[in-house]
């Protein structure tokens, strides 16, 4: 409903609402008048906050997307840059018109216009439909997608944004339909607080601003010293399984004719980054992946960086398309992976079961029932997922993939039963590998991949074992014992509470917001 829509109903209850409509207008007529000073203000290459911890607010409503040169590195590259939408809600319009330009005044927002909170956006283009009788479409955040019988008014968002320039393109809000979806497979106790579980910490697109506002200030510090180079935001950030506590993964990609050394760049990145107001705790890790962790100065916000991993940028795109290709994978993911951290198996630094091998754990078992939940997608559209597809083509391959409707109807908590139970008796550790790439197990072969390795999930795109860091007989054994033992406990009771203190871990995550 709109500010004047509500006006009169609201006026008769409230003495006050007529001179606060007064005030409203007034601050209306300063935004017009400071937006008409920024629209004409020339343009200037960003040079970095100085010594302030945080960057100013920014414009949630105008972003810029110029991509010609390095300075537009932070994205990816696709032709009519222009009409893709930034992080925001968007109701879908009743007929598809063909996307202009955002307006100011009459006249089309041209690339010299220019806000002095505009952050660039990394791009995340749209996905397919979940399915076919609700159609959703797809924005960058996770959480957007909107139905097309959406119901209206969605309280409480605009409270990411309390910046007031925010009202200039102020956007009509929905109920997304996942959120009614959802409720068709909560049939008992369980399903229950598993959704509530996941509601409660899921990412929320506050978090992927404050994650990107961050990757953006880095990529300028960042091609100071290599000018080429291109950050990307990539794991659960952005493949739609992340949670509030999730740490920010980011591929630093440097192209040229000679490989670059990873732990070269990452001592040079290191001794860059001890100066920066922003960041603390900056620490190299010598792993089989270097990484450069680092945390956000003055908040928990975490970062992983690496350098040329461009798998990890593939398979989040793979990832993403199976987290929205049905409304149980989030939750069911989610869920599994504060059970396994509660249980101690979920740390690959500790010879234990990384977040990545669970969630392809997660997605085997749901292709892999008698009615499956998932397709393998990788089988079923080869070129949406083409291993050797340009890095700067892979947001795009996704978004051709036509409905997935599964019919199996299982609720969240048979499905989760199933998955412990799966594992617990009926997997084949010695004698099989796990395979998401062609929704089956495989055999176990006698080549160095596989040969004397505890437990076998293959890669979707190199095909390596990403759960070689179980490399302990008595780590393997602990794995397995907390799978048999949570699927006795939690067949007997059917409550969440007797697997893992939900609630505990849901009053952790709510001090994040």
């Amino acid at each position: 409903m709109s500010r004047n829509q509500c006006g009169s109903d609201y006026a008769e209850s409230h003495p006050y609402f007529c001179l606060h409509e007064i005030s409203q207008s007034l601050c209306w007529s300063l935004v017009e008048f400071l937006g008409m000073f920024y629209r004409n203000k020339i343009p200037t290459r960003r040079s970095g906050y100085g010594n302030e911890p945080y960057p100013p607010p920014r414009d949630p409503g105008r972003y810029d997307y110029h991509h010609g040169g390095p300075e537009a590195a932070n994205s990816f590259n696709f032709p009519n840059i222009e009409s893709l939408s930034p992080y925001e809600w968007k109701p879908p319009p009743a007929a598809a018109p063909p996307h202009t330009a955002s307006t100011t005044s009459g006249r089309k927002r041209h690339r010299n216009d220019y806000s002095t909170y505009a952050v660039k956006r990394q791009r995340v283009d749209h996905l397919p439909q979940p399915s076919a009788a609700s159609p959703l479409r797809w924005a960058a955040h996770p959480d957007q997608a909107v139905g097309e019988s959406s119901r209206s008014a969605l309280m409480g968002f605009d409270h990411f944004y309390p910046n007031p320039l925010h009202c200039l393109n102020t956007q009509v809000l929905t109920v997304p339909e996942s959120f009614s979806r959802i409720q068709n497979y909560v049939k008992d106790k369980l399903s229950s607080q598993m959704v509530e579980l996941f509601e409660a910490c899921k990412q929320q697109p506050s978090d992927l601003d404050r994650k990107e506002a961050c990757r953006a200030r880095l990529q300028d510090d960042i091609q100071q010293i290599f000018p080429a180079a291109r950050l990307y935001l990539t794991g659960s950030s952005m493949n739609g399984l992340g949670c509030r506590s999730s740490d920010a993964d980011v591929c630093l990609v440097i192209k040229g004719n000679k490989r670059p050394n990873p732990i070269d760049i990452l001592s040079q990145l290191q001794r860059a980054f001890r100066p920066l107001a922003y960041v603390e705790r900056i620490q190299l890790i010598r792993a089989k992946v270097p990484i450069l962790k680092f945390r956000e100065r003055g908040s928990y916000l975490e970062f992983d960086l690496n350098i040329n991993n461009t798998v990890g940028i593939r398979n989040t795109f793979l990832l993403r398309s199976y987290a929205y290709a049905d409304v149980r994978i989030r939750p069911m993911v989610l869920v599994v992976k504060k059970w396994a951290r509660h249980k101690q198996i979920n740390d690959a630094s500790k010879g234990t079961l990384s977040s990545y091998t669970l969630v392809l754990m997660v997605l085997h078992y749901l292709q892999t029932l008698r009615e499956p939940v998932l397709p393998s997608l990788q089988r079923a559209h080869p070129e949406s997922f083409n291993p050797s597809m340009d890095i700067d083509k892979v947001p795009d391959g996704p978004k051709s993939i036509p409905p997935y409707t599964s019919r199996n109807q299982s609720s969240l908590g048979e499905l989760l039963l199933g998955f412990l139970r799966y594992y617990a008796t009926e997997f084949s550790w010695d004698k099989q590998v796990i395979s998401v790439r062609d929704a089956t197990t495989l055999p176990k072969t006698n080549s160095q991949e596989w040969r004397n390795k505890f437990i076998c999930v293959e890669e979707p795109f190199e095909r390596t074992n990403v759960a070689r860091a179980v490399h302990e007989k008595l780590k393997f054994d602990a794995i397995k014992a907390r799978f048999a033992e949570s699927y006795r406990i939690l067949h007997a009771r059917k409550d969440l509470n007797s697997i893992l203190p939900f609630r505990s871990i849901i009053s952790k995550e709510s001090t994040r917001r």
